[in-house]
């Protein structure tokens, strides 16, 4: 399931983004110190330190946004959600066709994290760079993704797919994932939709006994699936 999350970041917030990101002090590191073996092969990018105190800032921002957003709520139901990165790709850089790893370990802590969800939270205006596209295989083919700065795409982590090298400009994103508390995509899509009809009938004024009952079957399909 592939979920388009418009605007989770405001132009204010996008502006400060852009000004930490660009600063001559930021710590730009080779993508590839986080890249599994599968990925060192073919990443070729930027990424803020992770664990530095720049990527702390920004990700708690992102992390505050994502807990305020219904859109991303519904779509993930997110058990944890693994700390925000960013990355930088100019020059030509790309990330050729991947497998994100399933399980990363939680810095610092010990702990790890199933990587049920993919997200990529695009920071740059799509005219301010040409090419870079996300590039998504699913089951009803690839899909290419490149949104507005601030929107953010969610897809599933065991989806082969790869970033189109940038051929002008700067392609700045955020990126991170999510372990659900329903781990199997194909539920978590009947949730997704299920809830959405709720809504949907809600603002139509639907008849309540049958709302009732729709918000019943959710609850009780989530409660059944759903992982601590």
């Amino acid at each position: 399931m592939l979920v388009h999350v418009p605007a989770l970041l405001n132009s204010e917030r996008l502006a400060h983004f852009r000004r930490q990101l660009d600063a001559d002090n930021a710590p730009w590191v080779d993508g590839r110190v986080t890249a599994g073996h599968q990925g060192v092969h073919v990443k070729q990018n930027q990424q803020i330190a992770e664990g530095s105190a720049l990527a702390v800032e920004l990700g708690n921002i992102v992390l505050a946004a994502l807990e305020r957003h219904p859109l991303f709520i519904s779509a993930a139901l997110p058990n944890r959600v693994y700390p925000p990165m960013f990355n930088r790709y100019q020059g030509g850089m790309h990330f050729g066709s991947h497998v994100d790893g399933s399980i990363r370990l939680l810095p610092g802590t010990g702990q790890k994290i199933r990587t049920d969800i993919s997200a990529t939270l695009f920071l740059a205006p799509p005219d301010s760079y040409d090419d870079g596209e996300l590039l998504i295989e699913d089951t009803y083919g690839t899909q290419t993704v490149k949104l507005a700065a601030g929107d953010m795409i969610l897809y599933p982590a065991s989806s082969l797919h790869r970033v189109n090298p940038v051929t002008r400009g700067t392609r700045l994103a955020c990126f991170f994932w999510v372990q659900s508390m329903v781990r199997d995509d194909g539920q978590r899509r009947l949730l997704f939709d299920l809830d959405a009809s709720i809504q949907r009938l809600v603002a139509t004024g639907a008849d309540d006994a049958a709302v009732l009952q729709l918000t019943g079957v959710y609850h009780n399909l989530l409660r059944q699936w759903a992982e601590s």
